[in-house]
């Protein structure tokens, strides 16, 4: 089967989850291209199943993944397609933002028009060490509201990476 990722990341953790995926993909025998939608964006016509990743940021996924989605949704929409959202609210437990994060993904498909045959919310990272002075400090704030880990002088890496393997097993039962 060939596979396409195509992700837009802010700070790189969805990259990263995307080439983890890539690699767990290709083990077991998928032909994986891997685009950073900020770079190159590719058709998705030689491809079987197609894969987007992108994080949420202040309630917005980026640009480029919202330019990309909304130029190509009814080819998307034609094919096997997964929407792999990151954001650190899918490591809360909390009702309330859950329900935001859908309806943050509810409104960025409506708006481009694609729908894709899975949703996959994974959980983020605080990149403390990667963030401005300002970030940083904003970051920090939410996160003692929220009761998380507030050393700035290290990175928290919340995802399942069992989560994100079973993508495969997703995408094959499409």
């Amino acid at each position: 089967m060939k596979l396409l990722i195509l992700y837009a990341t802010t700070e790189g953790h969805t990259r990263t989850i995307c080439e983890f995926l890539r690699h767990e993909a290709e083990k077991i025998g998928y032909t994986v291209k891997l685009d950073d939608l900020t770079i190159n964006q590719p058709s998705s016509d030689d491809f079987d199943t197609v894969i987007i990743a992108g994080s949420v940021h202040l309630g917005k996924y980026q640009n480029a993944l919202q330019h990309y989605v909304q130029k190509h949704h009814k080819l998307l929409n034609e094919k096997k397609s997964l929407f792999l959202s990151v954001s650190l609210t899918a490591a809360a437990d909390e009702p309330e933002s859950w329900k935001e994060l859908r309806q943050q993904t509810k409104e960025f498909l409506t708006v481009t028009g694609w729908q894709p045959a899975h949703i996959e919310q994974v959980a983020g990272a605080l990149l403390y060490t990667q963030y401005n002075f300002l970030k940083r400090f904003l970051m920090r704030m939410i996160t003692k509201r929220a009761g998380g880990d507030m050393d700035t002088s290290k990175d928290f890496v919340y995802t399942n990476w069992d989560q994100v393997k079973r993508i495969l097993n997703t995408i094959q039962s499409m």
